[in-house]
């Protein structure tokens, strides 16, 4: 078997918090919604860049709680971006980790973790400042 993409499906329980979330501070978009009539749980798959979630509102889709962990480029510009909104809810800390890694963990509403990691580049993130966890 070869995966073509992997989509993790996180759980959710209020639809303008996580608009305010992924799509307002996160920054991803909604590529489509799904209903099964009016006045029932959503059903949606969001994106940005190469990283698609589903996020669900039904009960037996997933558990609160989920992590999920992100290898890619960029991060601490992202982290910025993100510091830069001034997220009410929301301030990573960017950290060097023990597995040589720049990294930031955001936190939804739901209790959902997100953590985005860079391989460490002395070079590219030798003058960064980062968070301390001691």
């Amino acid at each position: 078997m070869k995966a073509e993409q992997v989509i993790p499906i996180l759980r959710i329980f209020d639809y303008q918090k996580t608009i305010e979330f992924y799509m307002d501070w996160l920054g991803f978009e909604i590529i489509w919604e799904h209903h099964f009539e009016e006045n029932t749980p959503v059903y949606m798959e969001v994106k940005k860049g190469n990283i698609t979630f589903h996020l669900s509102e039904h009960h037996g889709d997933a558990s609160p709680g989920s992590s999920v962990f992100i290898w890619g480029e960029g991060v601490a510009d992202y982290h910025k971006e993100l510091i830069d909104k001034k997220y009410k809810y929301n301030r990573p800390g960017l950290e060097k980790t023990f597995y040589d890694a720049v990294s930031f963990t955001v936190n939804d509403p739901f209790g959902n973790k997100i953590v985005f990691n860079e391989k460490f580049d002395e070079e590219k993130h030798g003058g960064l400042e980062f968070y301390s966890v001691d």
